[in-house]
């Protein structure tokens, strides 16, 4: 049977199935061109940097910390390259823990690094590189490199390392760095200067390193490396160099420093002596100290809890945030209030039976039988309680309050390292303020007294004592005190000096100043710490004091020898020299160690000798100080330029070479 086709239906049919292929077609190259144009122009920026990142890689540079130096050039802080095995979670094939129990065979890896390694993976993101060993030697550098294959993820890098070469010398100033924290972590992504820390694993925890982080860190670089397909670096593409960190001069005197550090032996107190025209800091003591290297790679168990659980308290910057009752050393002050005030005039007389009856309550003199007739000039330089008992008395505590504030007494004096305490000046506002049951509110008549003495509620610190010292012996124009002398530009080595502008004049009269003056010349000429002056080739102005640390009852009198050693009284100094041109202003306190006259006194002595006369203590001189068995010097002073540096007693600790790539 012939089929007859219908060619003209079949061709129709054809060119229908060609069109509704061509398109198809069309519509796909279509769809083609849209996506290859929302790839290639609408995402390229987006696409070519992800394209960029796989095969190169932006490796920050890190700066090199800038060095600390006290007032004479002597390095204090300073870096070291050394290198470090560094693991990054995110690499390894391996569980963690085997791939150091495997490293383990190759290097020393100890306990304590091994806790460390997981307190930073704890605080780090899986894609950062810890590190698990630091201070490679060469040999261990040369064992991991033939091993290096078994170990993806597993790197040495070249670190550089914080080093404090005099150790525990100075170290509440200096401070040390320590790996940033996730708090700290925190407010630096929060901050500006995020992008300047990238790649940066410490910041400055504490002191100078601390309070001059932003001019020590410096500016970090980047490079931009080309990197295989296994991520590692092939060559470098592109790099903007990092800048160091500026060097920080401080105002101290290490040589003075150490000094102090050594006279006061294995005693606990403070120190702090201000250049009064300037308000530079030229020493700064706090005993016992601590070796700040301990921190820098994060400190062991072991060393820590020895520090934090010390009786001593190593860690406390009792010249900073250690506050004591002034004692005797607030008489002066005292006295100028009351010339300020119009509450007492310099020849006005009271007498002295050795005691002052406030209410039912006697209020004891320092000497049995008492003093006699007593002047200004007298109070001070015998240092006559009952003077000050009526006048604290006739003030009351609000006058007190009124002219000690100015003076800096429980005020923050700005000085620049951060963590100042505020201390104590009382007043009946800050009663009220500082208790909360309604008895304990009232400001009572009686606890006036004690004031007059700087017992009571009188609480300061050595800077603030110090501070006021220098003030009077400025004739009234305050300086802020400052530890940094100047920053010296990383690049230029210029020099940018703190400023060294007054905070204020404070309107004493210059008839008022000079009679606190003749009376503090008068007691290291004829009075309480006469004898630690004897021989001076100056003349100087000081002030003794022995604050109570605990309440003797009335019916009891105070015996050391039957006193928990830490419960004796503490001896307080104040001072400054030369008497008519003041070259530097002290405040000192010897915890537990009695009377100020046989144990602040003799230190203070030996500053004033270095300082105005460049005169260094024989040994001899600075074992019996340390014992408090010396007043004035013994043996034959040294020249200070005949001195070397460092002393025989401390080595600057060697720094661990780097093993040679």
């Amino acid at each position: 049977m012939n089929v007859i086709r219908n060619i003209q239906m079949d061709l129709n049919r054809f060119r229908s199935r060609v069109v509704v292929v061509t398109f198809a077609i069309l519509a796909a190259f279509g769809v083609l061109s849209l996506r290859l144009f929302y790839l290639q122009v609408i995402r390229y920026d987006e696409l070519n940097a992800a394209a960029e990142s796989n095969r190169t890689a932006i490796v920050p540079i890190v700066p090199n910390r800038g060095v600390i130096m006290d007032r004479n050039g002597v390095v204090l802080a300073t870096n070291y390259s050394a290198y470090t095995l560094e693991i990054t979670p995110s690499k390894v094939v391996a569980p963690v823990e085997e791939v150091i129990e495997q490293l383990s065979s190759i290097i020393d890896i100890q306990p304590r690094d091994k806790r460390r390694f997981k307190k930073q993976v704890e605080e780090s993101k899986s894609i950062d590189s810890v590190p698990i060993r630091n201070r490679l030697t060469e040999e261990e550098v040369a064992r991991f490199a033939a091993q290096r294959y078994r170990f993806p993820g597993v790197e040495i890098r070249a670190r550089l390392f914080r080093n404090y070469p005099y150790e525990q010398l100075a170290s509440h100033v200096i401070g040390y760095i320590g790996r940033i924290n996730t708090s700290e972590k925190a407010k630096i992504e929060e901050s500006e200067d995020a992008g300047n820390y990238r790649g940066t694993e410490y910041i400055g925890k504490l002191g100078v390193e601390q309070s001059y982080e932003n001019q020590l860190h410096g500016i970090t670089g980047v490079q931009e490396m080309e990197t295989s397909a296994g991520g590692r670096a092939v060559r470098r593409l592109n790099s903007s160099q990092s800048v160091p960190g500026n060097s920080v001069v401080l105002s101290i005197d290490i040589k003075l420093q150490k000094l102090i550090e050594d006279l006061y032996g294995t005693r606990r107190g403070a120190l702090v002596a201000l250049d009064p025209k300037t308000g530079e800091v030229l020493a700064f003591v706090s005993k016992p100290t601590f070796d700040p290297n301990l921190f820098v790679d994060g400190i062991d168990a072991d060393n820590w809890q020895a520090l934090n659980e010390s009786i001593d308290k190593p860690l406390l910057n009792r010249a900073l945030r250690g506050t004591y009752p002034p004692g005797s050393t607030y008489k002066p002050f005292m006295a100028l209030a009351a010339l300020q005030s119009g509450k007492r005039a310099e020849k006005t007389l009271i007498s002295d039976p050795g005691f002052f009856m406030f209410g039912n309550h006697r209020f004891r003199d320092d000497k049995e039988g008492g003093h006699g007739v007593v002047d200004m000039y007298k109070s001070i330089v015998e240092s006559c309680d009952t003077y000050y008992y009526t006048l604290a008395r006739d003030m009351g505590v609000d006058m007190i309050y009124e002219q000690m504030k100015p003076l800096g007494f429980g005020q923050i004096t700005g000085i620049d390292i951060l963590g100042e305490s505020r201390g104590v000046l009382p007043s009946t506002e800050w009663k009220r303020t500082t208790y909360k049951k309604a008895e304990q509110q009232r400001w009572y008549s009686g606890e006036t007294i004690s004031l007059g003495i700087g017992q009571g509620y009188n609480s300061f610190t050595m800077l603030q004592l110090a501070h006021a010292t220098a003030t009077i012996a400025n004739h009234g124009l305050k300086m802020k005190p400052h530890i940094v002398r100047e920053v010296l530009d990383v690049e230029t080595k210029a020099p940018t000096p703190v400023a060294k502008e007054p905070i204020g004049q404070l309107p004493l009269s210059p008839e008022n100043l000079d009679v606190i003056k003749r009376a503090m010349i008068g007691v290291n000429i004829e009075g309480t710490s006469a004898s630690s002056f004897v021989g001076a080739q100056y003349v100087s102005a000081g002030k003794t004091g022995t604050a109570q640390v605990y309440t003797v009852k009335q019916n009891e009198k105070y015996n050391a020898a039957t006193v928990d050693e830490r419960m004796r009284d503490h001896a307080l100094y104040i001072a400054f020299a030369p008497a008519d041109e003041p070259k530097v202003a002290l405040a000192m306190v010897v915890e537990n160690s009695g009377f100020g006259a046989q144990n602040a006194a003799p230190i203070a002595r030996r500053v004033f000798d270095f300082v105005i006369l460049g005169q260094y203590p024989s040994e001899e001189d600075i074992a019996a100080v340390q014992k408090g068995q010396a007043t004035r010097p013994i043996g034959k002073p040294r020249d200070l330029a005949s001195v070397p540096w460092p002393p025989k007693n401390i080595t600057a600790t060697s720094v661990p070479m780097p093993a040679k790539p």
